[in-house]
């Protein structure tokens, strides 16, 4: 039986385990990153795990999220990241570089090669073919060290591209559709292969959007195979002796195969406040649009602003929209100025911002109260724009143009005719932002500049027998970790302030939890179907265990939040029967017996001493993640020398 790509590398970097779907693997980590909202504490972890350099081929610490310096809390934090990227032998990534997956992608990535980050969306770098997956920091502090990054082995699934995508009709929504069929938790537990003869027509950009929209299916990652394509990119940013060829066996098995003709798709959107509220662009012509943003990791690419560009040139955005434009990379912006793209952007009204996130996590350019935003992004969860009623949809750049153009959701097949748009045979080199690190003799004497703000690691105690503890929170279905603790420009620059961040923890859902949770002293938290979905901040487990709680009960979890809460040593622990979520009320006393033969058995029995019920819980924790648990979570178990 063939191997499918993703499947070929799991082989050549596995350092334990059987491929054998719902098994534990680990993995050997060529390649991390961090950006700088998740960086700060995946440092300090690393710190206190005491190894004295990254043992990586390559690690890479970007400055990309936290870029608004309104105080000291988000510039000492560089400092910071820089001091220790300088001493442990990291490159740095100067903040106006980039954003970490777009400059990853274009400067480090290696077709076959793994790669983690503290960033969810990681998986941009399957478009070259790499295993890039999202994770907690601490489990990228450990590969840092040397350590695995242990996985549940995937299934595959693949999607068979047919035909070519029309005019004005892009990979935005190629992502949008597979979104529309498979729901943002349609991807859990696999690994979706792009495949097909379709995939022939899409350039490197084009694949990377649809990696990163990967991430929000609740796919494991996303990979395209390496082909000529790959090694075009690749020789035009200067790095053709990176490319290896990859693809998979012709009697490869995938556990699902969707099929798509490119050339019957037409221009989707997602509606607020989920990627999978998906529909016709054209079925909401007519809607009033107040803001559009173009940019984020998803569509910042030279190719995406071109397109903008060429679409914008000689026109003027309508006086009742603001249109802000966020190019990917310096290197995006460097080579729109050379080529007068960035006069025609600019000379249509549009507003320029710097090569980072920014509105994507809110970090400005919230929309105004009620507004509706059309937004190129990859995420349109309630209040992430940092407005907490704005109306955010997801759309390609084509139908971002439409609106800014038009003021209003417009078919940007109704443009015309599409501007033709010729990519350059060499991009523009220039990594001066791309700080080296130390030599091993430098670093020796070289110190770590800490800030104020930057505070201890939260301490964790080990998981007990009994546990008894208030139900606090009980929440509903697709809870993301923007709701367990939100983004935005007030609340991200105290990511490395865990107490001063509890105050914000389940914001959106509870102004009271975080002081009914101190007051609880250990509690337990309830959710529905897919709890956790979102970003791999570690913050979301981080925080809540800095507030006491102990458990989290819910119908089913996303993969990385789960990982996340174990790290952290909280029990991630399902409703045999999810019908039993109904069984229980906030406020409930909750009561779990011989907690450590339920670990063995994968069965607890949650007793509620409020109401008298009894109900079953399933837990399917490794021996490594009951040693995990057992021992506090997982820096406390890397300090018993578990690297």
């Amino acid at each position: 039986m063939g191997l499918t790509i993703a499947q070929k590398i799991i082989k050549d970097h596995l350092v334990s385990g059987e491929m054998t779907a719902g098994s534990e693997i680990a993995l050997k980590i060529d390649q991390t990153l961090t950006q700088d909202a998740t960086g700060t504490m995946a440092y300090l972890e690393f710190e206190t795990m005491g190894v004295p350099r990254v043992r990586t081929e390559l690690s890479v610490a970007y400055i990309d999220h936290n870029t608004l310096q309104s105080g000291f809390e988000n510039a000492d934090d560089h400092r910071f990241i820089q001091s220790m990227a300088k001493k442990y032998g990291l490159y740095f990534s100067r903040p106006g570089n980039g954003i970490c997956h777009q400059v990853h992608l274009e400067r480090f990535g290696k077709p076959g090669k793994t790669l983690i980050g503290s960033d969810s969306h990681t998986p941009t770098g399957g478009g070259i073919g790499m295993l890039a997956m999202g994770a907690g920091g601490l489990d990228v502090a450990v590969a840092m060290g040397g350590g695995a990054y242990y996985i549940t082995m995937p299934k595959m699934y693949k999607v068979n591209l047919t035909g070519k995508l029309r005019d004005f009709v892009t990979a935005k929504d190629v992502s949008l559709e597979i979104l529309r069929i498979l729901s943002v938790k349609g991807g859990v537990g696999a690994i979706i292969e792009w495949g097909g003869e379709g995939i022939k027509t899409l350039s490197v950009p084009e694949r990377a959007t649809i990696t990163n929209m990967g991430t929000e299916l609740g796919a494991t990652t996303s990979i395209f195979p390496s082909d000529e394509i790959t090694k075009a990119f690749l020789e035009a940013e200067g790095r053709g002796a990176d490319y290896v060829e990859l693809s998979s066996d012709e009697d490869a098995v995938y556990d699902k195969i969707i099929d798509i003709d490119l050339s019957s798709l037409k221009p989707m959107i997602a509606c607020p406040h989920s990627p999978d509220n998906v529909v016709t662009v054209e079925s909401l012509k007519g809607t009033k649009v107040d803001q559009v943003c173009i940019g984020s990791c998803t569509n910042s690419s030279l190719l995406d602003m071109l397109k903008v560009a060429a679409l914008l040139k000689g026109k003027t955005i309508r006086p009742e929209v603001s249109l802000s434009i966020s190019p990917g990379s310096k290197q995006v912006l460097s080579m729109l100025a050379d080529c007068s793209a960035l006069s025609d952007i600019l000379a249509s009204g549009a507003r320029v911002l710097e090569c980072a996130c920014g509105p994507c996590i809110g970090m400005g350019f919230s929309p105004n109260s009620a507004g509706v935003s059309l937004r190129t992004f990859n995420r349109n969860f309630e209040g992430r724009s940092g407005t907490a009623d704005g109306q955010v949809y997801l759309v390609s750049p084509e139908t971002a143009v439409a609106a800014a153009l038009t003021g209003e959701i417009t078919d940007p097949m109704l443009l015309g005719i599409m501007p033709k748009v010729n990519m350059p045979d060499a991009f523009k080199i220039d990594d001066s932002a791309v700080i080296a690190p130390a030599t091993i003799e430098e670093a020796a004497d070289l110190p770590i500049l800490r800030g104020p703000n930057i505070k201890p690691f939260p301490d964790s105690a080990p998981q007990e027998d009994v546990l008894t503890a208030p139900l606090v929170l009980k929440v509903g279905d697709n809870i993301t970790t923007d709701h367990i603790m939100p983004a935005g420009a007030k609340i991200l620059p105290y990511r490395s302030n865990i107490p001063h961040l509890s105050q914000y923890c389940f914001g959106v859902c509870d102004s009271t939890f975080p002081e009914r949770a101190k007051a609880a002293g250990q509690s337990i938290v309830v959710g529905g179907n897919n709890y956790g979905q979102g970003s791999s901040r570690e913050h979301a487990a981080l925080v809540p265990l800095y507030l006491g709680v102990r458990a989290v009960i819910s119908k089913s979890f996303a993969r990385i939040h789960a990982a996340n809460l174990i790290n952290a040593g909280i029990m991630p622990l399902t409703f045999e029967n999810p019908d039993d979520y109904d069984r229980v009320s906030q406020g409930d006393n909750l009561k779990i017996e011989d907690v450590y033969a339920g670990m063995d058995s994968g069965k607890m029995v949650l007793k509620d001493l409020t109401n008298g019920d009894e109900i079953t819980l399933s837990c399917e924790f490794t021996e490594r993640q009951k040693a995990i648990l057992k021992a506090g979570g997982l820096l406390k178990y890397v300090g018993l020398g578990n690297l």
